[in-house]
């Protein structure tokens, strides 16, 4: 079930700037990115960060800035100024590695709020909700989250000290809630962010929570792909080819912004 959202004014999406990070190696999926950014990675015939685009786009969010560095001349060559596509897009050269969260600092006008995404989502997620959550609750951050059930294909044993049998499960299923690399933000975030140094949006959440900032999570009822690993990323491949051809459940007017209508 979504987190409920409250019942605050939403500022026009059109007005919302979102970050997009497109500047990691794409580590997990060498080879294929070794010569490749992982958001120019085809999923069905277009971009993953083009799906991405075209989703936010659909959503009403026209302000987007492209956090890169690894081959960022192809992501900029590809998109260029976002026109193709009903967007207006920037660019955000780190000049060194950053973290998730580091080159935040380098992006100029950021608005309040504000949304960081990954370059690699494939979701249904409810951005509008979560922005309205977001405000409503007054928080510094808010993180979109996602259930997942991770299976253990063996007995797990917990023993005693003296090595004696205390509890036996067979293949149990654990289950958690993940982040999505969906995040949002007060613009006042920035004074945790300093300049020219790395930091990771994880390293951030703990310090805002430390700080005494309120750091809220948002669940929804949506559909999630993970494409990090070589597996994931050719099971999304084809699970999105079935979505295209209607012969599956995961909505692609929901994921790409009535597909059919956008990729003209």
């Amino acid at each position: 079930m979504s987190s409920e959202p409250l019942a605050f004014p939403l500022p026009p999406l059109d007005s919302v700037r979102v970050v997009i990070l497109a500047g990691g190696k794409g580590t997990r999926l060498k080879p294929y990115t070794t010569v490749f950014p992982k958001p120019l990675m085809p999923i069905g015939d277009m971009p993953i960060l083009e799906v991405v685009l075209r989703r936010l786009r659909a959503c009403g969010f026209r302000k987007i800035t492209i956090s890169v560095n690894h081959l960022a001349d192809l992501i900029r060559t590809f998109f260029r100024d976002g026109a193709a596509l009903g967007l207006d897009i920037t660019y955000c050269m780190e000049d060194q590695p950053l973290g998730t969260a580091g080159s935040l600092a380098l992006v100029d006008d950021l608005t309040d709020p504000f949304m960081v995404l990954n370059g690699d989502l494939l979701t249904t997620f409810d951005f509008e909700s979560a922005i309205r959550h977001h405000i409503g609750g007054g928080a510094m951050a808010t993180i979109g989250v996602f259930p997942r059930e991770v299976p253990i294909d063996f007995g797990v044993l917990e023993t005693g000290p003296d090595r004696s049998l205390v509890r036996y499960v067979e293949k149990p299923v654990y289950r958690y809630e993940v982040s999505m690399g969906i995040n949002i933000f007060k613009r006042d975030v920035l004074r945790y962010i300093p300049n020219g140094r790395p930091l990771n949006i994880p390293d951030l959440m703990m310090a805002l929570k430390h700080d005494g900032q309120k750091v809220m999570t948002f669940l929804d009822d949506c559909e999630w792909l993970d494409i990090g690993r070589p597996d994931d990323y050719e099971a999304a491949s084809v699970l999105f080819g079935l979505l295209v051809t209607g012969a599956s459940s995961f909505s692609a007017a929901r994921c790409c912004g009535r597909w059919r209508e956008t990729r003209r």
